[in-house]
């Protein structure tokens, strides 16, 4: 999986990525570099924030920036199944197998007509 996202403009050292619990943020701001006079100034003289939830167990794998595009890596990795079994204790806090339960119907609690 990737996000990538159009920052024409920035340099790497004008963006910041952190993962903030499960979120994945984004951050790009310029710096001023003497006076300029700007008829008009777009998008690439702006700061910006973009945050995106991750999924739980989505990893971010790395960033690169190509052409005025930055481009952000995840990865689910593959979750091999574990199987654990949990020990039983009796009231009196001695361990050992638990007695078979049995299992009754609802039909047959039920009185009859």
């Amino acid at each position: 999986m990737r996000i990538t996202l159009a920052v024409a403009g920035f340099r790497m050292s004008d963006l910041a990525i952190t993962i903030e619990d499960n979120q994945l943020v984004i951050r790009g701001r310029q710096v001023e570099e003497g006076e300029h006079v700007y008829l008009h100034r777009c998008i690439a003289a702006r700061q910006f924030q973009r945050s995106f939830v991750l999924a739980e167990g989505i990893e971010v794998r790395g960033a690169w920036l190509d052409n005025g595009l930055l481009h952000v890596d995840l990865v689910r990795p593959t979750v091999e199944p574990r199987v654990r079994t949990v020990q039983i204790r009796g009231s009196d806090g001695a361990e050992g197998e638990a007695a078979p339960t049995r299992l009754t119907p609802r039909s047959a609690t039920k009185p009859s007509p």
